[in-house]
């Protein structure tokens, strides 16, 4: 039976155990990481950013809890003008306040970035739509477009699956062993894409991270919490949206994105059939964020 395994193989890989062919070899190098910015804002935490491209309008993008800028620059490859992407408070190298953070806080790193930069559009993903949710609460004209992928939750706490989840994350990362943090990153990939050299990439750059800046304790709390106290408000909204929804995902159950859709005055919904679309719709998925953001 073939299966993930750690470490992984020296020469790229991937590898599989029992008799038959092993699999593709890619020996080129990766490529070197893009150099980010520490930045300070208005509320006193210094957050890590990095911004490409040129020119107007100007797009955030605002990453999902656990993840942060290398897996949320995908989402941008298609997009006009500049694009402006950064950790939260307690990934990378942000900064981690001490004390209990809220959706409020979160939202405050989001508009500061967002205001230094002079973002004009909004894209957030699952924790980055949570923050986002909360910001146009209080400032529904703040953008002129906005895209939600895989919101996690509105009004109510997300699914104990999540918090489970998350947990065993932070457990693994403070362990600061490379291969049970592995096994848990895996489980992010479809089952398809572990074996192959895209899932191995992925693997690996997603433990550098991970292994190099750790994730902060403060993170904990934030699966039992909620962006909002009541959807409702967010009617105030009018702005054109969309928000990407995907059946079978128990961590972003696509009920959480149709009530996004339905108090959004002028959103569309758009479900993928499957999880695992960033492998498996990846050219789809971009062309519909980077045309709806392009305008």
């Amino acid at each position: 039976m073939r299966s993930f395994r750690w470490p992984p193989p020296p020469d790229g890989g991937p590898r599989t155990w029992g008799p038959g062919p092993g699999g593709p070899r890619n020996g080129r190098p990766a490529l070197p990481e893009p150099e980010t910015e520490l930045v300070a804002t208005p509320h006193g935490v210094r957050l890590e950013r990095l911004v490409t491209g040129t020119g107007e309008p100007v797009t955030v993008f605002a990453h999902g809890l656990g993840n942060g800028i290398a897996t949320t620059r995908p989402f941008g490859s298609g997009v006009t003008g500049r694009k402006v992407f950064f950790q939260f408070r307690g990934h990378g190298r942000s900064e981690a306040p001490e004390g209990r953070w809220s959706y409020l806080d979160l939202a405050r790193d989001l508009r500061a970035v967002a205001d230094l930069s002079g973002a004009t559009r909004a894209f957030g993903a699952s924790l980055g739509a949570g923050a986002l949710c909360r910001l146009l609460v209080e400032s529904p004209e703040r953008f002129e477009r906005l895209v939600f992928f895989l919101p996690a939750a509105l009004d109510q706490p997300r699914a104990p699956v999540a918090r489970a989840g998350l947990d065993e994350l932070l457990s693994a990362v403070e362990s600061g062993d490379a291969s049970a943090v592995a096994e848990v990153v895996a489980a992010e990939l479809p089952p398809a894409v572990r074996n192959t050299p895209a899932g191995w990439a992925y693997l690996r750059q997603r433990l550098d991270h991970l292994l190099r800046d750790g994730l902060a304790p403060g993170l904990a709390d934030l699966p039992g919490q909620v962006p909002l106290s009541d959807a409702g408000g967010l009617a105030a909204v009018t702005v054109p949206a969309l928000v990407i929804a995907v059946e079978g995902d128990e961590v972003h159950p696509v009920e959480v994105a149709e009530q996004l859709a339905n108090v959004l005055p002028r959103a569309t919904l758009h479900r993928y059939a499957r999880p695992g679309m960033l492998w498996t719709e990846r050219a789809d998925l971009r062309g519909r964020i980077s045309e709806f953001l392009n305008g």
